[in-house]
């Protein structure tokens, strides 16, 4: 005796299909794994970022259909940049940028004021720029962070931004509409950026995270890409602070 016929599996469409996607900050880490994850769901993909070689050889992995070497930091570089954009877009994800550790006795001073400026602004001139570039629907998305919302010693400038992200991201959410603004705010991701800044630290950082973290692994750039498409595939999603940090808010200070 037969069973009953078995229905075909159900097949998704891709959910950038036919759309363009530009990383700022997309030759490596984040933004390079979120090119991967949008050429997977069909869309294409623009590249940025200051190395033009490390540029180069992202590029050619992903197959981008386009690539520009510059400092995303520079508000005229960053406006020649969506000038010159070919045609629009739909989505912009800008990973560029990193934050600024020090105790207030052993604070750079040029360096925090360069830390406190340097995010909000490059968001602002994404947003006065970029969005007239991108198609009503997109979105425009920025990187943040959950590691200090909690107050520390040497956090103190990381913390500001930290505060201060969301409510510029809701504000621009407003001014640049039908265009969606979001942010995502990550905790430790086993980035080439954190392995930069942790050094000889990684390893017992990582091991630290893998026995107290509640998901009992290291966020990756995978699992922030994924998330990153998903805001930009979801056309709801607007003005808001999505934290992926595999719950390390949770744990004890």
């Amino acid at each position: 005796m037969t069973g009953a016929p078995q229905a075909p599996a159900a097949t998704r469409a891709p959910a950038l299909a036919g759309q363009t996607v530009v990383l700022i900050g997309g030759s490596a880490g984040i933004g390079l794994a979120t090119a991967r994850h949008a050429r997977a769901e069909g869309a294409d993909t623009i590249l940025t970022g200051r190395d033009p070689a490390r540029l180069d050889k992202a590029a050619a992995e992903v197959g981008a259909v386009g690539t520009a070497a510059f400092d995303a930091t520079d508000p005229a570089a960053l406006e020649r940049f969506f000038t010159d954009l070919a045609a629009p877009v739909d989505h912009v994800l800008v990973t560029a940028g990193g934050p600024y550790y020090a105790t207030l006795a052993e604070m750079d001073f040029d360096e925090a004021r360069r830390a406190l400026q340097e995010h909000p602004m490059a968001m602002l001139g994404v947003a006065r720029h970029g969005a007239p570039r991108v198609r009503p629907g997109g979105t425009l998305l920025f990187m943040g962070g959950t590691g200090a919302r909690r107050p520390a010693v040497g956090l103190a400038v990381t913390s500001a931004m930290t505060a201060a992200l969301p409510a510029l991201t809701a504000g621009l959410a407003l001014e640049v509409a039908p265009i969606r603004v979001n942010l995502i705010a990550a905790g430790f991701v086993d980035t080439p950026l954190s392995a930069s800044l942790l050094g000889e630290g990684l390893e017992a950082r990582r091991e630290q995270l893998r026995a107290t973290l509640p998901v009992g692994r290291v966020v990756g750039p995978d699992d922030v890409a994924a998330l990153a498409v998903h805001i930009m595939a979801n056309t709801a999603l607007t003005g808001a602070t999505y934290d992926i940090d595999g719950g390390q808010q949770l744990l004890p200070g």
